[in-house]
């Protein structure tokens, strides 16, 4: 669900006649708003016989527009944002496609109920208001009673263009709980590849060295050379063993995390690019290890996807913790186009952030640049207690 915040113009409660231009133009948007409101209506009944769908895709974004112009006054009236939290449509998106997430988003549905009340009892008012003003004998009624009936106005614009508490909580709630399940397969997934791993691996490997120690054992007495051969073989095999063990155990949680932190482990992961790559990090101590390594792991991948996919000549990447908040942007100059919806990698690194509260905005048109946004609530240590800072 996307959040855009409408800007305060200024931090000062709006004057008297300010507020009365509120009420003319919201008198002058009364005729559009109805306009919308029988279109809407009109397309989603034809929609049905796929005949809306042009309608649909003309009167839903006037609605919306309508409904911010009404946010930015109740804004300013009120002295607080009223946000509007759009679900976002995947870029490539189709027609149809479109107009289904728009009538699977609840604002949608809360913009029609607006418009509906915004019609009658908004109308109301704001005819009241600017009536209060036009005629002469009502001076002293505007002057005194123009602030209570534009405030009346924005709380009733406000309670159907900006979900409640209430909503907001429950709304949170199942975020937490597909996150939560999205984690819960997530490591049922890694489980399983680390069993597989290991199977494939390094047991492989450990059985064919139990298997030419046997056959070394018999041939000492009889073939001193042979046994000489197959120790050797069995010394190679437990180099290679010890190998796959290694990219195990670094696939759960990378040595030079532990080492150097995430600063150094992401100029680690730089210098293995087949292209430069900037890298600039302020941090004044060091996140939680798992979250660390979630960021870590997030970074990788989208490095990964600008050496395989970007066709970029440089690339960069900054950290920061500012207002509890661990933010790392990956960047690069490639032909741009990343849809984070249509590889698997960058599903993962958005569960794997989710488990945290963390994440993840992409912004990448053709022609580019790419620019990735990894965020995670959290603290940090003290550099004193990092495990980099203690003597050897």
């Amino acid at each position: 669900m996307t959040a855009v915040t409408l800007p305060l113009e200024t931090t000062r409660a709006p004057g008297r006649l300010r507020l009365t231009s509120y009420a003319a133009w919201q008198l002058l948007l009364w005729i559009p708003t109805l306009v919308a409101v029988v279109f809407m209506v009109l397309g989603g009944t034809l929609a049905i016989a796929w005949l809306g769908i042009g309608l649909l895709l003309w009167v839903v974004p006037m609605m919306r527009w309508l409904a911010g112009r009404h946010r930015a006054m109740a804004a300013q009236t009120l002295g607080v944002p009223v946000p509007a939290e759009y679900r976002p449509v995947p870029e490539g998106t189709h027609l149809v496609g479109r107009v289904m997430v728009w009538a699977l988003d609840p604002m949608t549905w809360r913009e029609l109920a607006w418009a509906l009340v915004s019609v009658t009892l908004g109308l109301l008012l704001s005819m009241i208001a600017v009536l209060l003003f036009v005629c002469v004998v009502t001076g002293a009624l505007w002057w005194f009673g123009i602030e209570p009936i534009m405030r009346a106005r924005a709380r009733l614009d406000c309670l159907f263009l900006s979900y409640g508490r209430t909503e907001r909580l429950e709304q949170r709630v199942a975020d937490l709980t597909q996150s939560r399940a999205h984690v819960v397969d997530h490591s049922a997934a890694e489980l399983r590849r680390l069993e597989r791993d290991l199977h494939d691996g390094a047991q492989a490997r450990l059985v064919a060295l139990s298997m030419s120690l046997g056959m070394a054992d018999e041939a000492f007495d009889t073939d001193p050379e042979r046994a000489r051969r197959l120790v050797s073989e069995a010394r190679s095999t437990t180099t290679a063993a010890l190998g796959d063990l290694r990219s195990v155990v670094r696939g759960i949680h990378p040595p030079v995390l532990a080492d150097r932190g995430l600063t150094g482990g992401v100029e680690a992961l730089a210098l293995d690019l087949p292209l430069p790559v900037e890298v600039e990090a302020r941090l004044e101590g060091r996140p939680p290890a798992p979250v660390e390594s979630a960021l870590y792991f997030g970074i990788a991948e989208c490095l990964a996807n600008v050496g395989k996919h970007a066709g970029a000549e440089h690339a960069w990447v900054r950290i920061r913790h500012r207002d509890g908040v661990l933010r790392a942007i990956v960047g690069d100059d490639g032909r741009g186009g990343a849809d984070p919806a249509t590889g698997s990698g960058m599903l993962g690194v958005m569960r794997r952030l989710a488990a945290f509260d963390g994440t993840m905005s992409v912004s990448s048109p053709a022609g580019g640049p790419t620019i990735i946004t990894l965020e995670v609530p959290c603290g940090l240590s003290s550099p004193k207690t990092t495990p980099s800072s203690e003597p050897d």
